[in-house]
């Protein structure tokens, strides 16, 4: 029998605590040859999408994939979790705000080990659902003072600054405008389905770091490529799926601009075999793609929970 969860009963669960180490444990297995990941494949239809993206985390007993469709009507996400040693089903979880979490969580965890310990203000564009997962892990991973948010609605914006206050525990607030948000943040993130860069590469301060989570295809770019040109260091979920979808990298790799060998994944400078940030001056960059380990990391902690605290119902499906 394998365990079902709901949207609700999964929001219960999450931590931002949680998926911060979730996330941070599929990026070291990864590194260390104990992870599988497949970039994300579509299948379109001039309505709807379906996007997979699948992946194993043999170290932590689980492989599995996450489905889901896009459509003007909205997104809709399911997460499969099956045993690695019997292959059977464990369990099934909707998936939005884990989602949300994972994504934002990958910004978190890599603030921490690529930012400036000592940063204190942070500069983010984008103030929907993805923007709250990216807000509530950043603050949780560095001694944030302050968040200025830019977004382009007014009475959005205010309410979004409004309640990540009070969740955070940390003065998030408007920003005047896009350079606003960037001079003086130590950290800027970036959580938008822009299509032109956000800001002037000219706007970053020496010592920044850069969070880029929107940009996941060709016709999608939030930097502008002078700002990637200003990073000393460009670190990446995965290299082959950086290859595949980086709309801010993939401008500047098809001119001989930026080379694949540049790139430095995550679990690495996790793992210690890349340096990462080796000066205070240093401006780098994460370009956050998504994978499925991260996902599946963190649905394991989230069926471990509910579990222990009675939740879900079991369905008649994955026995023998």
């Amino acid at each position: 029998m394998a365990l079902f969860l709901t949207e609700n009963e999964v929001s219960q669960l999450l931590t931002v605590d949680m998926a911060l180490e979730a996330v941070e444990s599929a990026h070291r297995d990864l590194a260390l040859g104990q992870a599988l990941d497949t970039p994300r494949a579509r299948s379109r239809l001039p309505q709807t999408v379906l996007h997979i993206l699948q992946g194993a985390l043999p170290a932590q007993g689980v492989l599995g994939y996450k489905a889901y469709t896009s459509n003007r009507s909205g997104n809709r996400f399911l997460v499969h979790l099956f045993d690695a040693a019997s292959g059977q089903l464990q369990a099934i979880l909707e998936a939005d705000t884990l989602g949300m979490f994972r994504t934002g969580a990958a910004s978190g965890v890599a603030a921490k080990w690529l930012a400036r310990p000592d940063s204190e203000v942070a500069g983010v564009f984008g103030c929907g659902w993805q923007a709250e997962g990216h807000v509530r892990a950043i603050c949780a991973a560095l001694p944030l003072a302050e968040v200025k948010v830019w977004g382009r609605q007014a009475g959005k914006l205010s309410d979004f600054c409004a309640r990540l206050s009070e969740v955070t525990g940390i003065r998030v607030v408007p920003a005047a405008s896009p350079e606003d948000t960037v001079r003086g943040s130590d950290l800027v993130g970036t959580v938008t389905t822009a299509a032109q860069p956000l800001f002037a590469a000219e706007w970053l301060a020496e010592g920044t770091h850069l969070n880029a989570a929107g940009s996941n295809a060709l016709i999608r770019q939030e930097l502008s490529e002078a700002a990637v040109r200003r990073c000393d260091l460009i670190c990446v979920d995965s290299v082959p799926t950086a290859l595949a979808e980086a709309g801010d990298l993939l401008p500047l790799l098809e001119k001989g601009r930026l080379q694949p060998r540049q790139l430095v994944e995550l679990g690495d400078v996790i793992c210690a075999r890349h340096p990462g940030r080796s000066s205070a001056g240093q401006i780098t960059l994460f370009e956050s793609q998504g994978m499925a380990i991260q996902d599946l990391a963190l649905a394991l902690r989230v069926v471990r929970a509910a579990e222990a605290a009675g939740l879900g119902r079991e369905i008649p499906l994955g026995s023998v």
